[in-house]
């Protein structure tokens, strides 16, 4: 019995390096099973990530699309508002028009056409065109003091004053009128002027008055069709 035990022993002992062999095994394959769910965890929580972050990425893109849209519509929707007028501009204008239109052609009911300050009344007489008034009419001015003499000399202040006068009603410069006759008008203080162009294309009788202290005023003006009449 003696002799064998040390026999024994060395069996107990490969024995028990064959268990450490095999639980060595063992935690080593632990160990490869704990890190390869470590890895597989956190490449999950990676995968898991990323495609949110696109997706957020690619919704604010959609949202910065649909801002910029909006704003290209509102500039759009701007632009078409002032190149075209509104419906009430469009209906304004023409009533507008129609308005000044009525100002500078307005017809009296005896026939005449007033345009401003202007009226112009058609003559059945066949010397006159028409009979003019225009209310803008002022005094020429004058250089006579006292107690005012009409004159019809053909040299003193007076009638020169009425020349002026009647250049000044028909527009027609001083120094190429003809003045064909200067009478009196009916009165101490009235006078009436026949005048015309140098090519007597343009023919007319204006009737004046005087005005203490501011000189000859026109009143009336006659534009004649011809000349040939007893003046």
């Amino acid at each position: 019995m003696t002799e064998r035990e040390p026999d024994l022993s060395r069996v107990e002992r490969k024995k028990g390096r064959n268990r450490n062999k095999i639980l060595n095994s063992m935690i080593a394959v632990v160990i490869v099973l704990i890190v390869i769910a470590t890895v597989a965890i956190f490449s999950g929580n990676k995968s898991d990530n990323e495609p949110n972050d696109i997706e957020e990425t690619a919704n604010d893109t959609t949202v910065n699309d649909d801002k910029a849209k909006d704003v290209e519509d509102d500039d759009k929707d701007n632009a078409t508002e002032d190149s075209n007028p509104t419906k009430d501009e469009e209906r304004s204008a023409p009533e507008n028009t129609t308005e000044t239109e009525q100002v500078e052609e307005t017809t009296n009911e005896d026939g005449s056409e007033e345009s401003g300050s202007v009226t112009s009344v058609p003559s059945d007489d066949a010397i006159i065109a028409e009979t003019i008034v225009n209310n803008a009419w002022k005094p020429v001015g004058t250089t006579q003091t006292g107690e005012h003499v009409s004159q019809y000399d053909g040299t003193s202040v007076d009638w020169n004053e009425k020349k002026q006068a009647l250049a000044y009603a028909t527009g027609l410069p001083q120094d190429s009128m003809i003045f064909l006759k200067i009478k009196n008008g009916g009165g101490p203080q009235k006078s009436i002027g026949i005048v015309s162009s140098r090519d007597s294309t343009q023919k007319y009788r204006v009737y004046l008055e005087w005005v203490d202290g501011e000189g000859w005023k026109p009143v009336k003006m006659d534009k004649l069709t011809t000349l040939d009449f007893d003046y």
